[in-house]
């Protein structure tokens, strides 16, 4: 038979306890990274320079980061 002191007991338990909440975290992390998306209305396209950026803003004029120019949607 196996013994097995209370403070011994205790250690396992909490040991346990950890375990499981860091199994648990771990599958929540994986499933956050899986949902990313942009919406296309954030992507937008410099006619001068024709570079591709991202502006969260919700403006109808953007300024391109590359060439300073003014791009309508």
């Amino acid at each position: 038979m196996i013994t097995l002191d209370f403070s011994n007991a205790i250690a396992v338990y909490i040991l346990f306890i950890v375990f499981t909440l860091m199994c648990v975290s771990a599958m929540r992390r994986k499933e956050k990274s899986k949902g990313l998306t942009l919406d296309p209305k954030y992507i937008w396209f410099c006619s001068v320079c024709t570079y591709n950026y991202i502006n969260t803003k919700e403006d109808k004029i953007s300024v391109c980061p590359r060439c300073g120019s003014y791009n309508k949607k």
